[in-house]
């Protein structure tokens, strides 16, 4: 059945056309611009938006150099994705009000490019058709993909002509409180999509495919086709400016020059997390540090389809090793810098953009390691045919340290410490080595998070003095107590429209005193109100364009839209580690690795502090699943927590120093993270140095404290130095709020909660204060 034929069928089903040359009327993109920057959305915000979709997406594959597209010539577009785009994923970190929304055919549009008309009218008019339209489902039902149009051979033959190429646009959502599932339409390909790959596989001699993701999906379907698939791009979900960014990418206007930052493996089953995923009560971190690369690059390297890092260009570029320069003599310590200067030079026909990805073979020793670890990273900017650029790659004595638990220390064992470079971690150009001549403790710790250590006593030994402040020695015990609490309710009428919460003066008696209400929105692919906001790439994009210059840049803009919408707290960047490609959240994390996570952790909340508003990491720590995310006891050792569960987050603290931070819904280790005093007091402000807010996610699960019984919720809250309860009431049923008297019951009994410690509180909540503008 050909084109003509199956329109005509479709419309006898009921289909119903809008009037005019839709196509052309749904691309207003310059009319969509002039109203987001009407309403406060800076027009650099939409351009480093656009190219940080553009950045982020990964070419995977490209025989016989299918891409990049000429403009002049039509392409076959097929998949209801052209239209039905996934923007972000779904939940709290993407429900953004954007002011416009670019698709793929929107964005063929606006740059002016050639596809089969007839083609993406059968698909405008299927998916317009209130039989067929997409689901938007509701919280935590989300669609994870939208059904298929059915195609039929001869349609897909009437497409076709000699030398015409084809475009795949394949589809996916993730989102909070729930994962992604090993089912069709999920994880894997649908019957309905492996047979509109099969049919058009079968007529065009070059197959574009696309695909829209959040997640690291199935890929094993790729050796089905061999080369009859010429290229694979993963564009992400590029929020709002997707359409145009794919297209830039497509068209050659912007070089892909994306990396991996997640392992793609052959199968689920590769993933050596896969057996220790999803539990209801608990998961068993038994794979320890050998999370993503690190496990396949030391024990299965057999298993892998794309490694970390991987990501083709339309360009080629040669590298050339200037100098490396590491630490001399034995006066090392965490920061002690290991430096490399490399010549980049686009050797190529195309001008583009490369990474460099530097790498680390630790020394041999009594502690395991994984065959190479991700030391560094650097990305040129765009080099001309022939042009050069030199780049310093930095990383440091700590990095590349490991964590030893009986020394309670991260140390250098002695040996030598091999660097070298390359996108995907394969070892190919060694730029020098550095030999430790003996064992190194560079930063020294304390056992923290583990049955080992007596809490009480650390506790006691370590209770707060008294503040000597008047404002604070003049607070009642009802506006002490209100400092480590929300307002009650999201949306708070004390705050912006849409708002996710307030805390600080949220009685008029702490207003009259001073103390204003400090307003935060949900994050961090935008800002979650009821206004319009930009839309931005999700989490892994990010990371995957391996630009944290661009990405701070792109926050500082996010900084600026917070300002003029009176939000003072971003909620995000998320920063949780991909511990396995099921998490339903992993679209608004970075990286399986914690150094790209930290860093471009950092990067945003570098942005969004330029504007002297707040950002806050979240959530910390250990949020790597959101099955029974509120009861999950992650059972993690001490040295992976170190090296990869809070690495990223120490990393973002020590270089960006965010205002605020939020823990996590699960248990570590047997403790609530809005309980864990470890977590927070001995390691993110003792260890780490932070002195901000730290707050709770929404709502929390009440307990009571086992070194402290008397001690229940919100005392046994405030005794681990989490400030603040979000948004307030202690469950989500509770529209307003009212006290449960669990802070203050115990004041001034032995053991009880102390007033010093509502002080403590309160002195963070009011630094907090004055660092806002």
């Amino acid at each position: 059945m050909g084109i003509k034929k199956v329109f005509n069928k479709l419309m006898r089903k009921g289909f119903q056309l809008v009037t005019g040359s839709p196509l052309a009327q749904e691309s207003v993109r310059n009319a969509d611009s002039q109203k987001a920057i009407a309403n406060g959305i800076d027009a650099k915000e939409i351009m480093l938006a656009r190219q940080t979709a553009a950045e982020g997406c990964v070419l995977l594959k490209n025989h016989g150099h299918a891409l990049p597209l000429l403009k002049e010539e039509e392409v076959a577009v097929f998949g209801r994705c052209q239209r039905d785009y996934f923007y972000v994923g779904y939940g709290s970190g993407g429900d953004v009000n954007p002011p416009y929304l670019v698709s793929l055919m929107n964005g063929l549009d606006q740059c002016g490019a050639s596809y089969d008309k007839k083609l993406a009218e059968i698909y405008r008019t299927f998916c317009e058709d209130p039989k067929y339209a997409a689901d938007p489902g509701w919280w935590g039902h989300w669609p994870m993909s939208h059904p298929e149009m059915p195609v039929t051979k001869e349609m897909v033959e009437e497409a076709a002509a000699p030398g015409k190429k084809a475009l795949v646009v394949i589809g996916r959502a993730a989102g909070e409180d729930r994962e992604n599932t090993l089912t069709q339409g999920s994880y894997y390909l649908t019957d309905e999509e492996m047979r509109l790959l099969d049919q058009v596989t079968s007529v065009f001699a070059s197959v574009i495919v696309v695909l829209n993701i959040g997640n690291i999906m199935d890929m094993s379907w790729t050796a089905k086709y061999g080369d009859k698939i010429s290229s694979i791009l993963i564009a992400w979900q590029g929020g709002m400016e997707s359409g145009n960014a794919l297209c830039d990418v497509l068209y050659g206007a912007v070089n892909p020059c994306g990396r991996l930052s997640d392992t793609i493996a052959k199968t689920y089953e590769d993933y050596n997390t896969a057996e220790n995923f999803g539990g209801k009560e608990f998961n068993d971190y038994k794979e320890g540090i050998f999370v993503g690369y690190r496990y396949f690059a030391s024990e299965a390297k057999n298993k892998v389809l794309y490694p970390f890092g991987f990501g083709l260009s339309y360009t080629s570029f040669r590298k050339e090793v200037l100098a490396f320069e590491a630490p001399e003599g034995s006066s090392i310590d965490k920061d002690a810098k290991i430096a490399v200067r490399v010549k980049m030079t686009n050797t190529g026909e195309h001008p583009g953009k490369d990474v460099i990805l530097l790498w680390c073979r630790q020394a041999e020793g009594r502690l395991e390691k994984a065959a190479y670890i991700l030391a560094g990273f650097s990305k040129t900017g765009t080099l001309q045919p022939g042009e050069s650029e030199e780049i310093i790659l930095e990383t440091s004595a700590g990095y590349i340290s490991s964590y030893d638990e009986e020394k309670s220390a991260f140390l250098l064992e002695s040996g030598d410490y091999a660097f070298f470079i390359n996108d995907d971690g394969i070892e190919e150009t060694k730029v020098g080595s550095w030999c430790v001549a003996e064992e190194k403790i560079v930063e020294q710790c304390e056992r923290a998070m583990t049955k080992e250590v007596d809490l009480k006593q650390r506790i006691l030994d370590r209770m707060p003095q008294e503040s000597t402040d008047p404002l604070i020695q003049g607070l009642s015990d009802q506006e002490l107590e209100a400092l480590t609490r929300g307002h009650g309710m999201m949306n708070s009428v004390l705050g912006a429209k849409g708002n996710a919460g307030v805390f600080g003066g949220i009685l008029e008696s702490l207003r009259e005193k001073g103390v204003r209400p400090i307003t935060c929105a949900d994050g961090p692919a935008g800002i979650r109100l009821s206004t319009d906001c930009a839309l931005l790439p999700c989490g892994t994009a990010q990371a995957c364009s391996f630009n944290a210059q661009l990405v701070e840049d792109l926050y500082a803009q996010v900084g600026n839209e917070l300002e003029k919408n009176g939000v003072d707290v971003l909620l995000g960047p998320g920063m949780n580690i991909h511990r396995n490609p099921l998490c339903g959240r992993n679209f608004e994390y970075f990286s399986e690795d914690p150094l790209l996570s930290g860093k471009m952790g950092a990067a945003v909340v570098r942005g969004v502090q330029q504007s002297g508003r707040a950002a806050c990491p979240k959530h910390f720590a250990c949020n790597n699943q959101e099955t029974h995310r509120n009861i999950n006891d992650a059972r993690v050792s001490e040295r992976a927590l170190r090296e990869i569960y809070l690495r990223n987050f120490e990393i973002c603290v020590r270089e960006a120093a965010p205002k605020v931070i939020m823990t996590s819904y699960n248990k570590i280790n047997g403790v609530w993270s809005h309980y864990n005093y470890d977590l927070v007091t001995t390691i993110l402000r003792g260890q780490w140095g932070f002195d901000g807010v730290v707050i709770t996610d929404w709502w929390m699960k009440r307990s009571k404290s086992p070194e402290f019984p008397q001690l229940e919720d919100n005392a046994y809250r405030v005794r681990a130095q989490v400030d603040v309860l979000m948004p307030g009431a202690i469950t989500h049923v509770e529209r307003n709020y009212v006290s449960d008297g669990s802070l203050l019951k115990t004041l001034g009994q032995k053991d009880g909660i102390k007033k010093a410690e509502l002080f403590r509180t309160a002195e963070n909540v009011l630094r907090l204060l004055k660092r806002l503008p």
